[in-house]
């Protein structure tokens, strides 16, 4: 892994977040990846469970959001990005990550954690709670 491997992954994240559906899923990550919304929630283990939190987390694949990313660091099969996540026009909710991303020979994720922070005026202002970051 490297920093064009982990851009390149985080770009596909993304268009598959725009995208219906959950194909684009198994160009992301392994059958048996995981993927932790948050450091002390269990993750969703496996593509099937990884692809119900998908669809039930996305209001849809037409909502309206800017996203922008940073790569922090990449050591081994391991990398870090900041992501920073603004939903609808005008904002009502925006959210700034970590991402800790571990993949595996092949360039999908097997292990990924998210560490999600909102303003306090973000969290408190949505109608559904907190909403992750990820897309």
């Amino acid at each position: 892994m490297d920093r064009i491997g982990l851009r390149a992954w985080i770009e596909l994240y993304e268009r598959a977040w725009r995208t219906a559906g959950t194909d684009l899923l198994t160009e992301l990550f392994a059958s048996e990846a995981t993927y932790q919304t948050a450091p002390f929630e269990e993750p969703h283990r496996g593509l099937p469970a990884i692809a119900a939190m998908w669809q039930a987390r996305r209001a849809s694949p037409d909502e309206v959001f800017a996203m922008r990313s940073e790569i922090v660091a990449v050591e081994g099969d391991t990398g870090v990005a900041r992501v920073e996540v603004r939903y609808d026009d005008p904002v009502h909710q925006q959210w700034r990550d970590l991402w800790v991303v571990r993949f595996d020979r092949a360039g999908r994720r097997i292990a990924f954690e998210e560490w999600p922070f909102a303003p306090k005026a973000t969290q408190q202002g949505s109608q559904e709670g907190p909403k992750p970051a990820t897309m």
